[in-house]
């Protein structure tokens, strides 16, 4: 196969992952990336462009004759970016705007689990504040709400009175995430321990792309505000093979199938987050994308080359490839954070000796950080570095990421001490 010229979008850790992964491809002739940022830089060319840019990306695809875009974040198939890519016949690694309702519509996926009999929690959709007050007479504490749509991963409050779920009604409701929370989504609390199982699709075929568990909570022993996660690790023990094939079978597959049958053929990466129930693993929600952190646990993990298996997602054309190949080893990644994150991430500090080598166990990848007029690097966002590491076992990746963080600083950063604990304390 002739050298590819590749289009990846996005900016984050999940990006540079993948930015990563594919430089590492002997397909990968010429990688783009927009906007990127001071990481991905080192593996591809870097284009000024927004993701939510529909229009300003397709004129890039076309500029550098893209024979593959992959999109990272949500918000980019939102706008619809391979809606029109499909327009003018470039393939594109991303769901249509319609297919990525999955995630930026949580009402969309629970009324569509509700149609196709999917196992998830017991729910009401509002737009008021006396609707969702009748509906929560219903249940008992805790309340889970959440914003219908896209809110950067903070759109969640597991409310552990009554008083904090009308609170937190009325605080989507009100505008705290603009149009976002004007539906709510309240959901009866699941028990268990949560996972994410992850799919690769291509309209109508589905393979298995690896399994991970993340940490939401900003501090040790899962305490403090929900975050866009601190931390996460691959493989999880708590999915097991036996339960993976029942969310593959109750979940992955009639997804899949419910969305071609409904005219929304779903390409990309399907992100099934899941509780672990003792009834059988359940839907938490669905994502439209790789996870992030999860996707720089998985990336390290991954032997195979990514590249055909985007390429032929993209072009419908998944049964012609060999399935995914895993190393047999653990990753971990450990977020380091700027100082007031999630609410009020404080920006410019300083990061030292987040570019050593590592060695090839260890990768650093580039979340929020930017570099100033003399070439230091500066915190630029909330979740800053993903310190990610692979092992023989779990507590040795662990033992090599948090030995890597030791050497780097941040001015007012912080990190989880304990990401992998529910692993490893079994």
């Amino acid at each position: 196969m002739e050298k590819l010229t590749i289009l990846l979008v996005g900016s984050g850790g999940r990006e540079h992952a993948l930015a990563w992964k594919i430089a590492q491809s002997p397909l990968c002739g010429r990688l783009v990336a927009a906007p990127g940022n001071t990481g991905i830089a080192a593996v591809a060319e870097l284009r000024n462009v927004k993701v939510t840019d529909a229009d300003g990306l397709v004129a890039l695809a076309q500029e550098i004759g893209a024979d593959l875009v992959v999109v990272g974040p949500e918000s980019a198939l939102e706008v619809g970016l391979a809606d029109k890519l499909a327009v003018v016949g470039i393939p594109c690694f991303g769901g249509s705007q319609r297919a990525a309702q999955l995630e930026t519509s949580k009402a969309f996926t629970k009324d569509f689990c509700r149609r196709h009999g999917l196992p998830t929690a017991a729910y009401g959709v509002f737009e008021d504040a006396a609707s969702a007050g009748a509906f929560l007479d219903t249940l008992t504490a805790p309340f889970v709400i959440k914003a219908d749509g896209l809110a950067a991963g903070k759109g969640v409050v597991i409310a552990a009175s009554r008083a904090e779920a009308d609170a937190a009604v009325l605080d989507m409701l009100g505008g705290r995430f603009g149009t976002a929370g004007a539906r709510v989504v309240i959901e009866e609390f699941m028990h268990g321990e949560e996972a994410s199982l992850f799919a690769i699709c291509d309209g109508e075929t589905a393979v298995f792309f690896g399994a991970a568990q993340d940490h939401k909570r900003a501090y040790d022993g899962d305490e403090g505000p929900n975050t866009g996660g601190m931390g996460a690790y691959s493989p999880p023990p708590a999915l097991t093979p036996a339960l993976i094939d029942q969310a593959w079978r109750e979940l992955i597959l009639p997804t899949v199938r419910g969305m071609a049958a409904e005219g929304n053929p779903y390409v990309g990466v399907l992100y099934a987050g899941l509780m672990l129930t003792p009834a059988g693993p359940k839907l938490v929600e669905y994502n439209a994308r790789f996870g992030d952190p999860e996707c720089q646990t998985l990336m390290p993990r991954l032997a195979s080359d990514i590249v055909p298996i985007l390429l032929a997602a993209a072009r419908g054309d998944l049964a012609s490839v060999e399935p995914p190949q895993w190393r047999d080893e653990a990753s971990i990644c450990v977020v380091l954070a700027a100082q007031g994150y999630p609410d009020a991430p404080r920006v410019g500090g300083l990061i030292t000796g987040a570019e050593a080598d590592f060695g090839d166990a260890v990768a650093v990848f580039h979340a929020g950080a930017t570099r100033d007029a003399e070439g230091n690097l500066r915190a630029s966002g909330g979740r800053v570095l993903n310190v990610c590491a692979r092992g023989a076992t779990l507590r040795e990746a662990r033992d090599a990421a948090y030995a890597a963080l030791g050497t780097i600083g941040l001015e007012g950063g912080f990190h989880r001490r304990d990401i992998g604990w529910r692993a490893l304390s079994k």
